[in-house]
């Protein structure tokens, strides 16, 4: 640990921080689900479900997804037909893989609210409260979804052996004698997976640029082998296309059981080539800003690739996991070490979808829990740079841990993504203040910068401390709190930025966050998510504010061909 960069005063409390995290725990890490799936049921005991649905169904404020198309062909418009109709397909897939056919669950469900809340949470759980259940006749969601029997226990799957059973791509199942079994998602999945493979040659073949149609041909095979290596390769080397298309089956949070299955998702975006050009040198500086993180040298000895796409979009169409519960305004892609460290990542800033959710969100929150005098520092220009070195910050770090004995993502299991995007928050804000210093943003005030994260923490602690983004959230709230990065006016019972502390809690959690993934180590982060994992009774008291103030939690995107003016 690089003990020069934290302060004497904090840095002891860091290295209690990381042995107490890194101590091995005698808790179930199954411990915190469990205690939420007991938490929700006893709330549901003394609401009906009914006034439950009554408090909720405002929670998100409706958006129209529409861009200038006026720059667009003919031809380019039909392609876009064409990537909305396989989106569709991945929304379809995403229901299977989560619940269950979509159209019978909605048909039974006799009340329109419920039913609308339903279609918005892709099932019966409120994805915003910790998978609170709304409809009759059903409990806790299964934390491995439909990717694993229900009945499967992590020892039946730690003992059986099966070739592919944590595969990204793979489903299990059980045979008629009880017997675990392994099948592909092309195979699953199959009729969905060739139609969609079908409408991405179709848009390919309308494609005015040669490598977004490469590209499109190739994730068409990639659906039909279950191999995205040269589809990603492809993806990261396009860089001049105005329309771009993120599909498949990507992100693993669905998968709370163990984070092995890929959940099927799309977007479909238009180019901001404006926003773009300011964008595009900021990747350049990965490998510099790698070696000054605040941690020993072992846990940064990777060099991030520079190869990087940093651009802005708007976003025409979401399917699937991106649309479902809080909706995603930046992507950081692909998921694959190997392509990772071979070209390292493209980042993609949904410029409409972050505008949407700072005016209906973000700007009532700070009116609501920030202390006047700071309010005018929470700006969209820092709401969007924050968010922006999020996604540039998970190249930092380390993909494979220090002994050598695997990637980060498998050691941690299902506490990867916790950690992942936990990193990302602390190290994206680190990054602000490291090219601040060297006179890299401009005429800028950082404080703006700070102010906007903490109102960006109130944001998305709304969604829920159980998802990886929720845990994340928390752990920062709460390690920054104890280390007076913001305290509460007693006055206002709004929140005041710390400036100097707020510098030193960053730096600080960097190191705690950087050496657990390095080590690798699923016992202290157990630990960390547990101690610093959850929301508070004071906490929770201001959130209940906002509600009561009416602020929506998140957004629900109107949008389709009809939207757009392409039907």
């Amino acid at each position: 640990m690089n003990s020069r960069s934290i302060p004497a005063r904090v840095f002891g409390l860091v290295t209690m921080l990381v042995l107490t995290a890194c101590g091995q725990s005698t808790d179930n890490p199954n411990q915190s689900s469990q205690k939420a799936a007991a938490g929700s049921r006893e709330q549901t005991a003394q609401d009906s479900r009914h006034d439950w649905l009554e408090k909720r169904k405002g929670i998100y404020a409706p958006f129209e997804l529409t861009a200038d198309l006026s720059s667009l062909s003919d031809r380019q418009k039909q392609m876009l037909v064409k990537l909305i109709e396989a989106s569709k397909i991945m929304d379809e897939l995403f229901w299977l893989q989560v619940l269950g056919a979509k159209e019978p669950f909605l048909a039974a469900i006799d009340d329109p609210d419920a039913r609308k809340f339903a279609e918005l949470n892709y099932g019966p759980w409120d994805l915003l409260a910790n998978g609170r259940p709304f409809i009759d006749g059903y409990t806790a969601s299964p934390p491995g979804a439909n990717f694993y029997p229900a009945d499967m226990t992590t020892e039946e799957f730690a003992a059986a052996e099966l070739p592919g059973k944590d595969g990204l791509y793979t489903l299990l199942g059980r045979d008629s004698q009880g017997e675990l079994y392994v099948v592909p998602y092309s195979e699953a999945y199959a009729e969905q997976l060739t139609a969609a493979a079908m409408l991405l040659r179709e848009a390919a073949a309308l494609a005015d640029n040669n490598q977004f149609s490469d590209y499109l041909k190739a994730r068409a095979e990639a659906f039909l082998s279950d191999d995205y290596y040269a589809s990603d390769m492809l993806w990261m080397d396009m860089k001049n296309n105005p329309i771009d298309l993120v599909i498949g089956p990507i992100e693993t949070y669905a998968d709370a059981l163990f984070g092995y299955k890929a959940a099927f998702e799309s977007f479909v975006l238009l180019k901001d080539l404006s926003w773009s050009r300011r964008l595009s040198r900021y990747v350049s500086f990965l490998p510099q800003l790698q070696r000054g993180l605040p941690v020993a040298d072992e846990y940064k000895a990777e060099t991030p690739g520079t190869d990087s796409d940093l651009n802005a979009y708007d976003v025409l169409y979401y399917a699937g996991d991106s649309n479902s519960g809080a909706k995603t305004i930046a992507i950081n892609l692909p998921n694959d070490e190997t392509v990772q460290l071979a070209k390292g990542t493209r980042r993609l800033q949904l410029k409409n979808a972050m505008r949407a959710k700072f005016d209906k969100i973000m700007s009532p929150i700070a009116d609501q829990l920030i202390v006047e005098e700071q309010r005018a520092h929470v700006t969209f220009d820092a709401f969007f740079a924050n968010t922006m070195f999020h996604e540039v910050a998970h190249g930092l770090g380390i993909k494979n841990t220090i002994n050598g004995s695997d990637t980060v993502r498998t050691s941690l299991r299902e506490l990867s993504s916790a950690m992942e995007e936990g990193k990302a928050d602390v190290l994206g804000i680190y990054m602000i203040g490291s090219l601040y210093q060297q006179g890299e943003l401009g005429d800028v005030e950082l404080m703006d910068y700070y102010v906007t994260f903490l109102a960006g923490i109130f944001r998305s602690v709304r969604f829920g401390a159980s998802s990886a983004h929720g845990k994340a959230n928390m752990v920062r709230f709460n390690f920054f709190r104890d280390l007076g990065a913001f305290a509460k006016d007693p006055d206002s019972g709004r929140y005041r930025v710390d400036f100097e502390r707020m510098q030193e809690s960053i730096a600080a959690l960097s190191t705690v966050l950087l050496t657990l993934q390095g080590d690798g180590d699923y016992a202290g982060v157990s630990r960390l998510l547990l101690d610093k994992g959850n929301i508070g009774d004071e906490l929770q008291a201001d959130l209940d504010r906002l509600a009561a103030a009416g602020i929506p939690v998140d957004i629900e995107f109107i949008q389709g061909v009809d939207v757009l003016g392409l039907d």
